[in-house]
């Protein structure tokens, strides 16, 4: 694997910051667009290290330099049911986009919830549009459940939403055929 997941430290908030102002990761992010002060990145990196019991979040960093390149989650983690969702990945600087390292980390989360959380679930929503997010999501598996027609407002418009799963027997398929890749 050329990534690994480790949890966030709290000199992460500077490099995250960063991404939020980068144009790119917005325009391929179901979220608005919000302001964010490099302080109040700080306390959410904070809060997500102390309070992480319904939603984890991971550092995506290079197997071979321990760089940061990006982070992704897992929310709405429920125990009792074995779901959660898949709340997204952010892959910070253009230069480590489409090389594969998205995929890998995906991998390696959907791997922690089902082998390590248990779960039986994992769902997540896509923007309609952003159609190299929707191609890795079916690469690994998801299967399409509906669509949030105009769920998401920003850029002046609204965006459809696409819900897709990925259930434990799918992902155990998904197993060898990905570790075969990356070998």
């Amino acid at each position: 694997m050329k990534v690994y997941l480790r949890a966030f430290e709290l000199d992460d908030y500077k490099k995250i910051n960063l991404w939020r102002r980068d144009e790119e990761v917005y325009r391929l992010t179901g979220g608005n667009k919000h302001f964010v002060s490099s302080e109040r990145d700080r306390k959410w990196v904070e809060d997500k290290i102390f309070n992480n019991q319904t939603e984890i979040y991971l550092a995506i960093c290079l197997t071979g330099t321990d760089e940061m390149i990006g982070y992704l989650s897992l929310s709405n983690i429920d125990y009792r049911n074995r779901r959660a969702e898949w709340s997204g990945i952010v892959i910070g600087d253009n230069q480590y986009r489409g090389q594969g390292y998205a995929s890998q980390a995906i991998y390696l989360l959907l791997e922690y919830a089902f082998d390590e959380l248990g779960l039986e679930r994992v769902s997540g929503s896509w923007l309609a549009d952003n159609a190299v997010s929707l191609f890795v999501g079916k690469m690994l598996g998801f299967q399409q459940e509906g669509v949030l027609r105009r769920y998401v407002y920003k850029s002046g418009r609204y965006h459809d939403m696409i819900i897709m799963s990925l259930l434990r027997e799918e992902f155990e398929a998904l197993k060898s055929r990905f570790l075969q890749q990356t070998d």
